[in-house]
C-alpha cells in the first residue's frame, strides 16, 4: 500500500511538470520563392557569377593555349626556353586559381555580394517569424525544407 501511494504521488508530480511544446513548421523555400526582392537578388547574383566564371574560363583558356604551343614547339626549344614556358603555363594556371578564389572563395566577392543582397531579406523573414511565434506562443519554429534547421 505504501509503495502504491508513493508511486501514485510520483506519477502525479511527473504528469504535472510535463508541458506540451507548440512547434510550428515553415517552408523557407516557398517563402523565399514568393518574395520578389529575393528573386531579383538571385538574378543579380547569377549574372555576377556568370561574368566571374567567364573571366576564370578565359584565364584557363590562356593557360591551355600556352600549353598547346609548348607541346608543339617543345622539341625545338632549349632547356631554358622549356623551363620559361613551363613557368609561364604554371603562372597562368595559378592566376586562374587565384581568380577563382577571389571571386568564389569563402571571403570572395560572391560571398560578400550574397551577404549584402540576401542577408537583409533573411533578417526580415526571421523577425517576422519571431514576432508571429511570440504572438501565437510557439516554442520552436522549424524549417520544413531542411528538417535540421530551427528558425526560432
Amino acid at each position: 500500500m505504501k509503495k502504491f501511494l508513493l508511486y501514485s504521488i510520483f506519477c502525479i508530480f511527473a504528469a504535472s511538470n510535463v508541458n506540451a511544446q507548440k512547434i510550428a513548421l515553415i517552408d523557407m523555400d516557398y517563402i523565399l520563392e514568393n518574395i520578389p526582392a529575393y528573386q531579383k537578388a538571385n538574378n543579380v547574383l547569377e549574372l555576377e557569377s556568370q561574368q566571374f566564371q567567364k573571366a576564370i574560363e578565359a584565364k584557363m583558356k590562356e593557360a591551355e593555349n600556352l600549353y598547346n604551343a609548348y607541346q608543339k614547339n617543345s622539341s625545338t626549344m632549349s632547356a631554358t626556353q622549356r623551363t620559361q614556358k613551363e613557368e609561364a603555363i604554371v603562372a597562368k594556371e595559378k592566376e586562374a586559381m587565384e581568380l577563382r578564389k577571389r571571386y568564389f572563395g569563402p571571403e570572395g566577392e560572391m560571398a560578400q555580394k550574397e551577404e549584402a543582397l540576401i542577408a537583409p531579406i533573411q533578417n526580415q523573414i526571421y523577425e517576422a517569424v519571431k514576432q508571429i511565434s511570440q504572438q501565437r506562443g510557439y516554442d520552436a519554429v522549424i524549417d520544413r525544407a531542411s528538417a535540421t534547421s530551427v528558425i526560432f
